[in-house]
């Protein structure tokens, strides 16, 4: 049974259960149904008691896709299971809006293409959780946040007393819903000088060396499954900034990989580079023929989910061997028993899109690079990069 088909088939049944719904609407009857947060402050959106499911998330803002963070906790656990910038969460990167539509994520607005303006955002993934779910939001900006939203969501069994009496809980193997972000800001390319596709750039990138210097998409400890990720590029360089293999180790290292990919466009369901679309499963919601440098795009693995016992380790080369040093940032999408590893998130100063000026140039700042690791270069690396040197 797909996705698709389990969805409608869901349908056909009488469930008990309540529908419920958490929202911004005006509670004095007015037309004022947005909630304003201030900088520095934390909001609490929803805080649901009992055993049930969120089905269905829409928002709408005019700004703050990467100052503002949502962050989700299940049954009153200490450490958030979902911690993303705004926009990045509901697959839109570095501030830009853009219409699209899959079946976890779509968006919509009047201004495609455009940095920090009005967009309507839905998230479709269940949220199943047992005795509580919370979800916030987290101003670290410097100016207000105005945020429109619903949080549309059913309540089962003794939470639902005196309306209904028969739904249990759920079972001891639910998977509990989590989404990480995670930024570079430039990737620890080897030879960023190199062009894509040039025998140069086609070192040998295997074993610990893959292991250690891939882009990381998604680092998870516990038992659950992977169902896929959007993946933003701001391309410096120019040219093309894939051919860049997934690998993603199951329970451990080991070479090669559980799932070795052969280019970066192959993982996300495309071929000869990334076109303007947007499919259920994969696609882009923002290509950068239409921003001038800037690409998200998305893959999901909802009829094939990557499943792990213990741990999980998803990576992408950035440029193929990792010789690029572009702007790279993701969002993982993953199911699992709790708990969880904690993870953080970078501060706002560091999650800002880098931009250019009038002449079309890279503004560089300090204060949003990432820390970067050293790169520590091979002999092959070595012999690439003289290669280049002589031929300028």
């Amino acid at each position: 049974m797909t996705y698709a088909d389990g969805l409608l088939s869901s349908l056909t049944r009488v469930k008990k259960a309540r529908s419920l719904r958490a929202s911004s609407w005006d509670t004095t009857g007015r037309n004022n149904d947005a909630w304003d947060i201030a900088p520095g402050e934390t909001r609490v959106l929803a805080d649901i008691q009992g055993t049930g499911c969120i089905n269905h998330i829409w928002m709408t803002q005019p700004n703050g896709y990467r100052n503002v963070l949502i962050q989700m906790f299940w049954d009153d656990e200490e450490h958030p299971s979902v911690l993303c910038p705004l926009g990045d969460f509901f697959g839109l990167g570095n501030e830009i809006v853009n219409s699209y539509d899959s079946i976890p994520f779509s968006a919509s607005t009047h201004r495609n293409n455009n940095f920090n303006t009005g967009c309507a955002l839905n998230c479709y993934l269940q949220m199943p959780f047992n005795r509580a779910a919370r979800i916030e939001l987290v101003n670290e900006g410097d100016t207000p946040h105005r945020q429109y939203f619903y949080i549309d969501y059913e309540l089962y069994g003794e939470a639902c007393k005196p309306i209904l009496h028969s739904a249990e809980p759920h079972g001891n193997d639910v998977a509990y819903f989590h989404a990480q972000f995670h930024r570079e800001n430039p990737c620890d390319g080897w030879g960023h000088e190199i062009r894509v596709n040039t025998p140069e750039a086609n070192i040998a990138n295997a074993e610990r060396l893959a292991w250690d210097n891939n882009y990381r998409i998604l680092s998870a400890e516990g038992r659950g499954h992977y169902i896929g990720c959007n993946l933003s590029v701001t391309n410096f360089q120019g040219t093309w900034w894939g051919e860049g293999d997934d690998m993603i180790w199951v329970d451990g290292y080991k070479w090669p990989p559980d799932l070795h990919g052969t280019g970066s466009e192959d993982y996300l369901n495309q071929a000869w580079g990334m076109q303007k679309n947007a499919f259920a499963h994969n696609g882009s919601s923002i290509h950068e023929n239409d921003t001038d440098g800037y690409q998200t795009s998305y893959v999901f693995h909802l009829e094939n989910p990557v499943r792990f016992e213990k741990e999980i380790r998803v990576t992408i080369e950035h440029g193929h061997g990792n010789h690029l040093s572009n702007e790279m940032s993701s969002v993982a999408y993953w199911y699992q028993i709790e708990p969880h590893a904690p993870f953080g998130v970078l501060p706002a100063a560091q999650r800002k899109p880098v931009l250019k000026d009038e002449s079309g140039a890279w503004q560089i700042e300090a204060a949003a690079q990432t820390p970067a690791s050293e790169v520590v270069l091979n002999e092959e690396m070595k012999q690439m990069k003289s290669k280049i040197i002589k031929n300028l």
